[in-house]
């Protein structure tokens, strides 16, 4: 339904319908189930509430080929909109979710990683010079890697991710370049 999306109807375009996307929801951990896998069952519950259809959902190892292989198999699938992951951002060295993704996107968009951190320092502080989330775009699809936290997730989707996803957000938004992605 979209409606339930908590932005200011100053924030909203007059006139313009909501528009459901399909996100994929990628969790990145050697040791998370299905079961225990809470910010992927945020991502998942959000997406959700706000309008937007699950694509599909997995969880993978922290493996840059094995992550790559699910995110390759999303960016070329037609039923897929937006690509989001959770875990493996940080700094050691099993967290590799960043190159994994880099060498696949078309472009980067530095703004969502710098964003984060500032909203992140507002939170935690300095603990926010930890975290290595991006985002980007590949084949026309965006790709949002947030860390694993489920503060995170929820500060990533709440503060970036769901306006830039409605369509009606002024004065720009992501969701209302989807058609021109692609462009040559």
């Amino acid at each position: 339904t979209g409606e339930s999306s908590n932005l200011s109807m100053e924030h909203k375009k007059k006139n313009v319908e909501f528009k459901n996307l399909n996100i994929a929801v990628l969790t990145t951990s050697d040791t998370r189930t299905e079961k225990d896998d809470k910010s992927g069952h945020i991502l998942k519950e959000k997406i959700l509430s706000s309008g937007h259809n699950l694509a599909d959902k997995q969880i993978v190892p922290d493996n840059i080929y094995k992550i790559r292989e699910v995110l390759s198999r999303w960016i070329a699938s037609d039923g897929v909109d937006v690509i989001i992951t959770t875990g493996g951002t940080g700094l050691t060295g099993r967290d590799v979710t960043p190159e994994a993704v880099k060498p696949l996107l078309d472009k980067e968009i530095d703004g969502v990683g710098e964003l984060f951190r500032y909203l992140t320092y507002q939170e935690l502080g300095t603990t926010m010079i930890h975290s290595r989330a991006l985002g980007g775009v590949a084949n026309g699809k965006y790709i949002f890697c947030l860390p694993g936290s489920t503060g995170a997730c929820t500060t990533g989707w709440d503060k970036i991710i769901r306006e830039q996803l409605d369509i009606r957000t002024k004065p720009c938004n992501f969701a209302s370049l989807i058609p021109r992605l692609d462009e040559k």
